[in-house]
């Protein structure tokens, strides 16, 4: 069934999504493309949920594209769709952690990408290895935001990959962790986001992102009309009340 190759589960105000295609490499084929779409979509529209972790099963993360399916298909230029794998939308405005367990090439370099946070197992590897295979990646356009210049030239013109060590040299991992501690550590990160003010947290996504397409002097402007509604909400009196009364606050993302 196609619920079976991509699992879910609610952990309090945390959603766990996990890859399932373990025998062939958590690659990524029309059903599990879709299925991404859905579960995030959902995710988005669930207002308990306040961060998301994308993890996998098996030995790998994530092959990239299921190569036999394009083959069997003919596909040359890939669909329009193929730029829309965690959202319909094609951005998710709540937090994604990605927890990545084993290899992350080609398309699967792209779902690490497009997360928001990354903790990888000290096993895992990060690769765009389209040139191996005589296929591109317009994709990784936005690579030039978290490394730099050479290192990303390095990935698309070698094919080759790189550690998670290395990747966490270059800062495009934040934290690196036993294989059998991996998920115990992203959960720790997504509770942590999830226990802040969501408003906050969406207001702070969007400031990487406004400061990322605009520069810093720039940004500044916008950054101040993002978070007036921060400042003006509930959860910006529930705050400084929970902390004069001695309690943890509870957030109602108003």
């Amino acid at each position: 069934m196609t619920e079976d190759i991509c699992l879910v589960e609610n952990r309090g105000h945390v959603l766990i999504v996990t890859l399932n295609r373990p025998a062939q490499r958590n690659a990524l084929n029309a059903a599990l493309r879709q299925r991404l779409r859905d579960v995030f979509d959902d995710y988005e529209a669930d207002p308990e949920l306040r961060c998301a972790i994308l993890t996998a099963n098996g030995t790998a993360f994530c092959a990239g594209g299921d190569l036999k399916e394009m083959a069997s298909e003919a596909v040359q230029i890939p669909p329009e769709e193929w730029s829309l794998l965690l959202s319909s939308k094609g951005h998710v405005i709540k937090p994604v952690i990605g927890a990545v367990n084993g290899f992350a090439l080609a398309g699967g370099f792209r779902l690490v990408q497009d997360v928001d946070l990354c903790i990888a197992a000290d096993t895992a590897v990060f690769g765009i290895s389209e040139v191996k295979r005589g296929r591109g990646a317009p994709w990784a356009a936005p690579l030039i935001d978290l490394m730099s210049k050479r290192v990303m030239m390095e990935l698309l013109i070698t094919g080759e990959p790189m550690t998670a060590q290395r990747a966490y040299e270059v800062g495009f991992v934040n934290r690196v962790v036993p294989g059998d501690r991996l998920l115990d550590e992203a959960l720790a990160v997504a509770e942590t986001v999830a226990s802040n003010a969501p408003l906050s947290v969406a207001a702070g996504k969007k400031l990487v992102e406004i400061s990322t397409e605009l520069g810093s002097s720039h940004a500044v402007a916008f950054a101040n009309a993002v978070y007036e509604k921060v400042y003006r909400s509930d959860d910006a009196a529930e705050g400084p009340r929970a902390f004069a009364e001695k309690r943890q606050p509870v957030w109602t993302g108003r």
